[in-house]
């Protein structure tokens, strides 16, 4: 393991992060335009698709970081039954849940009740299919609908705060079902899917269209909210969430397929056909994306 990975056990995640989220929401002048610059020139982000393409015009460091995109830079590309991107990123796995176990990466596996903090409602997804999408730091940071559907529940599960960039997600075990996540389940016209938010090291909020601001506070136990009968109905590429800072996104479908073609690190963009839904439980089921054990 890099000595790096082995850091962030040690390091204080939270601490941390609380301190990235006090300091991308200060609006003192300098020290946000200070921030956006070293971001612009790092990660090369095209400001052209933004809303708002004047990076000083934004009050604070966040702002900029969850800029709305210029109408028309996304679409939504998929047609009936069609399950489309949530995010822009990077694919880091796709394929099928096997017996209930989720591709992390290079033979990691973890568990759809782990992800999910229990096991009834993890039980219609046992052979299901996934897809993992990363955000980097120039990506787009809204988090839009991969289908319709009716929001019935979301769980904030407790967890520390890893980072979620390529070699932390080779080297740790189980990452994503012990970081820090906000689960949100739907029920659509063809059945249930889920979307959940994952936390990592230095993104220091999650919010959500329905609820506000969702993460922090960070959760001392797992916290369940019902929200069926209230009327949360959001169509396919509407959007859902937004990050504060960099993380990833997991969609889950009982039945349904991800495109093959999706390999680890494949490019993606919000709206993107990524696969459809099926009426029985993936029929003609095939190996994960990019491989047996998840790479190119």
């Amino acid at each position: 393991m890099r000595a790096s990975t082995l850091a962030q056990y040690v390091l204080p995640q939270r601490t941390l992060s609380r301190i990235v989220r006090a300091a991308t929401r200060w609006t003192w002048h300098p020290w946000k335009d200070f921030l956006i610059d070293r971001v612009l020139r790092a990660y090369h982000v095209d400001m052209a698709e933004a809303a708002q393409p004047d990076p000083r015009a934004y009050p604070s460091f966040n702002a900029f970081f969850t800029r709305a995109l210029r109408e028309g830079t996304r679409r939504d590309e998929g047609g009936d039954d069609a399950i489309v991107s949530p995010a822009d990123g990077r694919i880091s796995q796709s394929g099928w849940i096997e017996d209930g176990r989720i591709l992390q990466a290079k033979g990691r596996t973890y568990t759809v009740a782990e992800l999910f903090g229990d096991a009834e409602s993890a039980a219609p997804y046992r052979n299901g299919s996934f897809a993992t999408i990363y955000l980097s730091p120039r990506d787009y940071h809204r988090v839009h609908m991969p289908l319709a559907g009716e929001l019935v529940a979301t769980v904030h599960v407790p967890g520390r705060l890893f980072s979620v960039a390529p070699w932390p997600v080779a080297d740790i075990p189980r990452l994503f079902a012990r970081n820090e996540r906000l689960v949100c389940r739907f029920e659509g016209e063809r059945g249930p899917f889920t979307v959940v938010l994952v936390g990592a090291m230095l993104v220091s909020g999650i919010s959500t269209v329905w609820g506000g601001t969702e993460v922090p506070p960070y959760a001392s136990g797992i916290t369940r909210r019902d929200w069926r009968g209230r009327g949360v109905r959001l169509a396919r590429f509407a959007e859902m969430a937004r990050f504060e800072m960099g993380s990833t996104v997991i969609v889950l479908v009982p039945a349904g397929r991800f495109a093959p073609g999706l390999g680890a690190d494949t490019p993606v963009r919000v709206g993107q056909n990524l696969g459809h839904l099926s009426s029985t439980d993936n029929p003609g089921r095939i190996p994960h994306a990019g491989g047996k054990d998840g790479t190119a």
